[in-house]
């Protein structure tokens, strides 16, 4: 499996961006998971629902399935967060991994920026972000390429030839 990342300040587009890079990705032909750094508060269960309450109850994990998806849930009960390492471990094989956050993480990044936001360019101190996408291409100079956020196929492009991955998918390619 490839890993890239999409790394940016909260309100920049990330989630808008992967949700646009996905299906262009796919509809290449290559599989794609990804992991998505959440906040502290999240939480994907719900009280009332019978899986909460088995992990109020205490069971270590819960794993919930149906006819059209399964989760597992697991409960750190105070022990240490999971590293990026041993969550892709946990994924199946794909093509590539997309992930959302984990921004400190040393993986291959691309930048999601907004002038707007006024934070700045997390670039310029991460050697491994290797471009930047932004709603204003023209106003912006990094010591990266600088692609316009809403260009998809062209930010595909580039994970894609940065991930060495061709024209169509691979299920099952060597982590790298």
């Amino acid at each position: 499996m490839k890993l890239f990342g999409l790394a940016g300040w909260s309100g920049s587009g990330k989630t808008t961006l992967m949700a646009r890079l996905i299906p262009e990705l796919t509809g290449r032909g290559f599989s794609v998971s990804t992991l998505k750094h959440a906040h502290h508060a999240f939480d994907v269960d719900q009280p009332g629902k019978d899986s909460y309450r088995h992990r109020e109850a205490g069971a270590r994990e819960v794993l919930v399935s149906s006819a059209n998806r399964w989760v597992l849930m697991h409960e750190l009960r105070g022990a240490p967060e999971a590293s990026m390492e041993e969550l892709l471990a946990r994924l199946s094989p794909v093509d590539l991994v997309l992930v959302e956050g984990f921004k400190r993480h040393a993986h291959p990044k691309l930048e999601v920026y907004r002038p707007a936001v006024g934070k700045p360019m997390l670039c310029a101190d991460d050697p491994f972000i290797v471009a930047l996408a932004t709603d204003r291409p023209g106003d912006v100079t990094a010591r990266v390429p600088v692609l316009d956020l809403d260009d998809v196929p062209a930010i595909a492009d580039v994970i894609l030839a940065h991930c060495g991955l061709g024209q169509g998918g691979a299920d099952g390619a060597a982590f790298g």
